[in-house]
């Protein structure tokens, strides 16, 4: 495991070319995760984070080996602050002609209020991916209203990692940068403490989350049909922990199935008892 100045200072590579570069902050149960996807000279980054998080992902870019001006791209995958609220920043220290926001139309209504600068484009528009001059290629995929009416996710499919945004986050205020799961996560009812472990359940977070983040019912099953249409290694999550393989896809997977009414619908089964 990691330390925790590691965390705090350095990048940390969870797969081919994919790093990390959030850092630990105990003092709010909402854990922002930027990446970086370095693949030779150019780099793309993920959800970047907000105004006051510039400093420690600069940081790490720069440790990465990556120049600024080497970003060619930056997702964003909905146009909260928690992703956007650097993006002036990062914009003046990129200083390239050639940088360009991808993200949805819907979202890129929103992105032009924190700056109008960078040309916006949205992936429909080329493809639905985005291709390294490699070949490595990020495929992107719709995932309307989880939460927003523009969400999506990007899925690398060098390392089939998917970068799911919203999808599989959660609260949590003791947090690790992988999730922990044991074989009692299988069938378990989230709660807040694991009775067989007798430590903090490392579903009831994502439980929390998806309950109050997700609009519907309906929007969640739909994206995690998506999902469930790819062949992925690891999921890295915009809030939350890493899943680190696909066992723990799969329990997440199911586990969100079977939980129950979330969003609008949770709210209104609440109103029934």
């Amino acid at each position: 495991m990691e330390s925790t100045e590691q965390l705090s200072l350095n990048p940390i590579e969870i797969a081919d070319g994919i790093f990390w570069l959030g850092y630990e902050n105990n003092n709010v149960g909402l854990h922002c995760n930027p990446y970086l996807i370095r693949e030779g000279n150019e780099a793309v980054l993920i959800d970047g984070g907000s105004r006051d998080d510039f400093s420690y992902v600069m940081l790490k870019i720069l440790r990465t080996g990556i120049k600024p001006a080497q970003i060619k791209r930056l997702i964003y995958h909905h146009y909260d602050p928690d992703l956007c609220g650097s993006l002036p920043q990062m914009e003046a220290i990129i200083n390239t002609d050639e940088l360009r926001i991808i993200s949805h139309m819907e979202n890129n209504v929103f992105i032009h209020y924190y700056s109008k600068k960078t040309p916006k484009t949205d992936f429909h528009t080329i493809n639905s991916e985005y291709v390294f001059p490699s070949g490595r290629t990020l495929q992107f995929y719709a995932t309307p209203f989880c939460h927003s009416p523009g969400s999506f996710m990007t899925y690398d499919t060098k390392t089939k990692t998917l970068f799911s945004s919203d999808l599989f986050g959660s609260y949590d205020a003791n947090w690790n940068l992988y999730l922990e799961l044991n074989d009692a996560c299988d069938l378990c009812t989230a709660q807040r403490i694991c009775p067989h472990t007798e430590k903090k359940c490392p579903l009831y977070g994502i439980d929390q989350f998806h309950r109050r983040i997700m609009t519907s019912t309906a929007a969640l099953c739909h994206a995690l049909d998506v999902i469930e249409s790819l062949e992925i290694e690891r999921v890295a999550p915009q809030h939350g922990s890493i899943l680190k393989n696909g066992a723990d896809v799969r329990t997440v997977i199911d586990y969100l199935r079977r939980m129950g009414p979330v969003g609008i619908d949770y709210l209104e089964a609440e109103k029934q008892l």
